[in-house]
């Protein structure tokens, strides 16, 4: 293995075009063939490496106001910018600066985007650092580094972080119900619908529960969708079988978002009243 990406062993067309001839140096009968063919192997096979881009953590959670550091190593350096990027999904992602390690500031932003909220600095010439102050909810999001490898004439991403800005002072979404029409209740399965408005960022948790107990199968959660007043929307599908939802057990709905839960529960009974 080499160091600075991961690398692939194949097989060259010209080796493949040698052990597919009559070449009189594979056949069966000749001794040496063994020792030839693995000498031919060693000195045709070539290794395709890429440039591995890391972001070591995968989330990192600050309270609002504070500073946070998201840290990216690049494995070798070619010379190149490190650029970095924020989405928040399903949104497209956002170019915020490129920087180099020679450099004493980045050299481009991108809109929306200044020193004095974000910038860039690097421990060493492959480890560079995304150094963004005084966070606000809004800076809740996944961040990506990227960079050019030169070897493989491409963009090589991390896998990126998820930054999670808390504010304990937020207040916490609004939840919506909708349980099962009476129609449903004929069938084998039932849907339940929650609808989380306000949510103050668009990295939220939703989860459901059935009397106590999380859920894993049978949730189908839409991505955030940003409302007018820049907070966001979230719903989320419950399907489960009618004998869980006619044993009038709870039914939970939650969404944690910027450090605060919100959950409201819902049962057959209550829908009967």
């Amino acid at each position: 293995m080499l160091s600075g990406g991961s690398c692939s062993l194949s097989t060259p067309p010209l080796l493949i075009s040698l052990l597919d001839s009559k070449s009189r140096f594979f056949r069966p009968h000749t001794a040496n063939m063994l020792g030839t063919l693995c000498t031919l192997i060693t000195a045709l096979s070539y290794i395709s490496c890429h440039k591995l881009v890391t972001q070591t953590a995968p989330s990192v959670t600050v309270t609002k106001n504070e500073k946070a550091t998201l840290n990216c190593n690049i494995a070798r350096e070619d010379g190149y910018h490190v650029s970095w990027y924020k989405q928040i999904s399903p949104e497209a992602p956002q170019f915020i600066l490129r920087f180099h390690h020679s450099h004493s500031s980045p050299d481009q932003y991108g809109t929306g985007f200044s020193s004095d909220h974000v910038t860039s600095k690097a421990s060493s010439s492959i480890d560079y650092q995304l150094l963004i102050s005084n966070v606000q909810e809004g800076d809740s999001a996944v961040y990506y580094c990227a960079t050019w490898d030169d070897t493989a004439k491409e963009w090589v991403f991390g896998q990126g972080t998820k930054l999670i800005v808390t504010d304990p002072t937020l207040p916490a979404a609004s939840l919506t119900l909708f349980p099962p029409s009476p129609a449903e209740l004929q069938a084998d399965r039932v849907s339940v619908v929650c609808v989380a408005e306000d949510v103050p960022t668009g990295l939220a948790e939703l989860s459901w529960l059935l009397a106590g107990n999380p859920l894993s199968s049978g949730i189908s959660t839409a991505s955030p969708q940003r409302q007018p007043n820049s907070k966001f929307r979230l719903s989320s599908i419950l399907t489960i079988q009618t004998a869980h939802w006619t044993s009038d057990k709870d039914l939970s709905c939650q969404v944690t978002a910027a450090g605060s839960t919100a959950s409201k529960s819902i049962r057959q009974s209550d829908c009967s009243r």
